[in-house]
């Protein structure tokens, strides 16, 4: 019964600002990974952003310089900081969880979804 729910999309103008939370039902370190991804009308879901159980960050040439993953172990909660916002960032944002080598899965929450637009 892994459960992730996504938190903090909505509207934005471009050159804003948001920032998504992720919140687990268990420990994130019982993941070897997280993420986020996005997935814009008519396009493939593409990488965003993640980060190992031991800290380490990687980003999509997208997020690059703009995005910032990070964590906070205490609420079992991984956050995207989302700045300099363009209308090309708009997608539903979905926050990734991978289990354990031994038994992969990638889980996915439900989504939540970012429009930059004037």
């Amino acid at each position: 019964q892994v459960q992730l729910v996504e938190s903090g999309g909505g509207l934005v103008q471009p050159g804003g600002s948001l920032r998504l939370s992720c919140v687990a039902s268990l420990s994130i370190f019982s993941f070897s990974a997280m993420g986020w991804y996005r997935q814009a009308p008519g396009k493939q879901r593409e990488l965003v952003a993640s980060i190992t159980s031991g800290g380490r960050t990687s980003y999509g040439d997208s997020a690059k310089g703009r995005f910032t993953i990070s964590r906070d172990v205490t609420k079992n909660t991984v956050f995207l900081q989302m700045n300099s916002l363009e209308p090309e960032d708009t997608a539903v944002y979905y926050c990734s969880g991978d289990s354990a080598p031994a038994d992969w899965v990638r889980r996915w929450g439900q989504g939540t979804q970012v429009t930059v637009s004037s």
